[in-house]
């Protein structure tokens, strides 16, 4: 229960720096442990600002997924494939890239999306459909970067685009458990290597 709201002048940009700073705060420490205390001194703001959009620290995790996590997957993944000419090789190239900087600070961390799956999916049916959206944007991505592959006598006609995706996305997402797991760049490099060699076998 909070006192009475504070007048304050939000922008959206306010709303942007509530959003980043959950983010942050969440993918260190996880949402049930994130604190809102930590969020909103790390933003600059105070609670008059967060409760301004967003009704509850649920609400907040929410927006969370459907904004932040999702821009950042539809930037490096989705658009990329969407956008392609030649989607099979630039899903090569997308997995080789992220193969060769896996020794950048988000191993210690793992994948933001996942760490949510792991940890909310279980627990939260809100958390769990808001995350099947992405999941499922995810796939679809894939799927469709398949089946233009296909078309375009890149991949083998008899590759079922709609499990090889399935798949793809399994082991993609599961690379950075393991590599969390186990905090080591190799291990990530060599998951996701594996993986290449899976995509190019479907030529």
């Amino acid at each position: 229960m909070i006192g009475r709201m504070e007048s304050v002048d939000i922008s959206d940009e306010t709303r942007s720096r509530l959003l980043q700073a959950a983010f942050t705060e969440i993918y260190r420490h996880g949402f049930q442990a994130a604190g809102l205390a930590a969020i909103l001194q790390n933003a600059g703001l105070t609670k008059g600002a967060l409760y301004h959009y967003f009704p509850s620290k649920h609400a907040l995790g929410l927006a969370v997924i459907d904004e932040v996590i999702k821009e950042r997957l539809a930037a490096r993944l989705f658009r990329p494939l969407e956008e392609s000419e030649d989607p099979f090789g630039t899903l090569l190239a997308l997995l080789e890239r992220r193969a060769q900087d896996g020794d950048d600070d988000t191993l210690q961390w793992g994948c933001p999306l996942n760490n949510l799956v792991q940890e909310m999916s279980p627990v939260d049916p809100d958390f769990r459909e808001h995350l099947a959206v992405l999941l499922a944007r995810w796939q679809d991505a894939l799927r469709t970067a398949l089946a233009k592959a296909q078309t375009q006598r890149r991949i083998r006609a008899e590759v079922d685009c709609e499990a090889a995706s399935l798949f793809v996305l399994a082991a993609w997402e599961g690379c950075w458990g393991i590599a969390k797991n186990r905090q080591s760049g190799p291990v990530f490099r060599q998951c996701l290597r594996e993986l290449c060699d899976y995509v190019r076998g479907l030529a």
